[in-house]
């Protein structure tokens, strides 16, 4: 088995209850946040673990002299490597464990492994203050869930999607703007699917 023969389901998304939201970005007023989203290390390990369960390595080496926790990792899939640092959060969280977590999720990308997270629209969220978390769990389009979580008519879309990525420009942007239309298209064919997903402030 090589790389090539599994990096498709390397790169499948994750099912939505795995995937986290921090907040990026935080309003004077503190009612609204910019949501990031994110997948912890443990979904990585068990995704490798789906895949290549003997097969995959993480090894971590501490970067001395570094304000904050910080490590380098190199992640091994079937003989493959990737290296990547990982930093650990400012206060309390703020531990070699936490950077070489971070280190995990930032090799495991080169992969492709959770890098769709990246592609998903700007939200906005209403924030509450009191609990750090937002008001409620923001949405994630069809294209960014496994094919038995997307809406009726998504999977034909994302098929659709697939087929520009070879036809059009490498520019997400170009990518973006053509899936707004296929979706406004298929949601006036479909209703039931045409909600507002990654709908940006």
């Amino acid at each position: 088995m090589k790389l090539s023969d599994v990096q498709k389901r390397l790169q499948a998304p994750f099912p939505a209850h795995l995937v986290g939201w921090k907040p990026g970005a935080i309003s004077k007023d503190r009612k609204r946040a910019l949501m990031l989203a994110h997948i912890d290390a443990r979904a990585v390990q068990d995704r490798l673990d789906a895949i290549c369960p003997d097969a995959w390595s993480f090894e971590v080496e501490v970067v001395a002299g570094t304000r904050l926790p910080t490590v380098k990792g190199r992640l091994t899939i079937l003989g493959v490597s990737r290296e990547d640092i990982g930093e650990a959060p400012e206060g309390d969280l703020g531990t070699l464990k936490a950077a070489s977590s971070d280190a995990l999720k930032r090799c495991a990308v080169h992969f492709g492994i959770g890098r769709y997270l990246y592609d998903l629209p700007k939200q906005w969220a209403e924030w509450d203050d009191a609990k750090r978390a937002p008001a409620s769990t923001p949405d994630l389009p069809d294209w960014a869930r496994p094919d038995h979580e997307r809406s009726p008519g998504g999977a034909h879309l994302v098929q659709a999607m697939e087929q520009l990525r070879y036809e059009l420009p490498e520019d997400l942007d170009l990518q973006r703007e053509v899936y707004k239309h296929l979706k406004a298209a298929l949601g006036s064919l479909h209703p039931e699917t045409g909600s507002n997903h990654g709908r940006a402030a």
